[in-house]
This record gives C-alpha cells, sequence and structure tokens, in this order.
C-alpha cells in the first residue's frame, strides 16, 4: 500500500470514529468525555486533511462539472455494456 493510500485510509478511519462519536452523543448529549474525544478526532482530521493536500493536491475530486445535474448526462451503470 502506498503512503498516500495510507494516509487516505487513515483519515478515513478517523471520520468513521467522527461519526461513530456524533452518533453517540445524539443518545448521550451529556456525555463530556465523548463530546472531548469527538474534538480530538475532528482536529486529527483536520491535520491529516491538511498533511494529505500538501502532499498529494486536493483529497476532494474538483474535476467534477459545477452544475448539479451533471451526473444525469452520464451514462447509467446498465448502459456501460460489459461482458455480454
Amino acid at each position: 500500500m502506498t503512503e498516500q493510500a495510507m494516509l487516505k485510509r487513515k483519515i478515513e478511519a478517523h471520520k468513521f470514529a467522527a461519526w461513530e462519536l456524533h452518533l453517540f452523543l445524539v443518545s448521550h448529549p451529556n456525555n463530556c468525555d465523548a463530546a472531548k474525544k469527538l474534538e480530538e478526532c475532528r482536529a486529527t482530521i483536520e491535520k491529516l486533511i491538511k498533511e494529505y493536500e500538501d502532499k498529494y493536491g486536493s483529497l476532494f475530486d474538483t474535476s467534477m462539472s459545477t452544475s448539479r445535474w451533471q451526473w444525469v448526462s452520464s451514462p447509467w451503470p446498465w448502459e456501460l455494456g460489459g461482458d455480454e
């Protein structure tokens, strides 16, 4: 696995952990430890994204059209053809 892929995987793991902490806090809003952990997790995500973007460019696909309906003009999965 490349360093870039490992860094991306690390970002995704922290995003998953942040989401889980967020869900936990929905049902446990007064849990200060979880809230603190969520803030730490968010800070780590920001740091990792900055590191990734400094090394490899934007983490997000910026090549997509700004038109929110652009996906409609793309071929649908069943229109792509395949092993027929």
